[in-house]
């Protein structure tokens, strides 16, 4: 009869064989492998070490290139640290200094508001010439009076009756439009001119 170990080196333990897992220590016995992690960790600084010197010696050549072209620095290129001058303390002189000049630039001037104020602006002047007696041509005689009077003159009198034109023959079910008041009052208030009207409002009320 051949023994179970016939063929085998006498040497060589049951722990020994990879294909055979000895669990009756209730843990794993062997150690991990640093080679591999130690090959990964080497090669990834190796990386990032060239990968960084090639990114500062990119940089350089453009900061060289460009150097160049601008020209050798000065004070009027020189970069400043503004934090050394600090918060700058409000001065009003100033400040309408800045306002009278910004008055004197060229028109148009880049609007601040969104162009709120220029809107109000004209429709105060629309409201001049809507609502009080202005002249239209003063060499003729003719004048411009409030659109409210203008309103109640012509729902009073009519328009003029243009001559009779032809039109062709209506459906049946068509019905000529008849407009009896304005639609509009000319335009919409903004929500900028709502707001200081509200706010004009609340001032008058204190003053009283």
């Amino acid at each position: 009869m051949h023994s179970p170990h016939e063929g085998k080196d006498p040497g060589r333990e049951l722990g020994d064989d990879p294909h055979v897992i000895d669990a009756s220590a209730g843990y794993e016995k062997t150690d991990v492998r640093v080679t591999g992690i130690v090959v990964f960790l080497t090669s990834l600084a190796v990386f990032v070490a060239v990968v960084g010197a090639l990114a500062y010696g990119i940089g350089k050549a453009i900061n060289s290139h460009m150097d160049k072209e601008d020209g050798p620095n000065s004070k009027w290129t020189r970069t400043v640290d503004v934090r050394q001058l600090g918060n700058l303390p409000n001065n009003p002189e100033m400040q309408k200094k800045l306002a009278e000049m910004t008055q004197q630039f060229p028109t148009p001037r880049v609007q601040t508001d969104d162009g709120n104020q220029d809107v109000m602006d004209l429709h105060e002047r629309e409201d001049l010439l809507l609502n009080n007696y202005t002249w239209a041509d003063r060499s003729k005689g003719k004048v411009r009076i409030p659109i409210e009077i203008a309103m109640e003159l012509v729902a009073k009198n009519g328009l003029p009756v243009a001559p009779a034109v032809e039109h062709a023959p209506a459906l049946a079910w068509a019905k000529e439009p008849v407009v009896s008041a304005p639609l509009t009052n000319g335009f919409a208030r903004t929500g900028y001119e709502l707001d200081q009207a509200e706010a004009e409002k609340v001032e008058a009320g204190r003053k009283q």
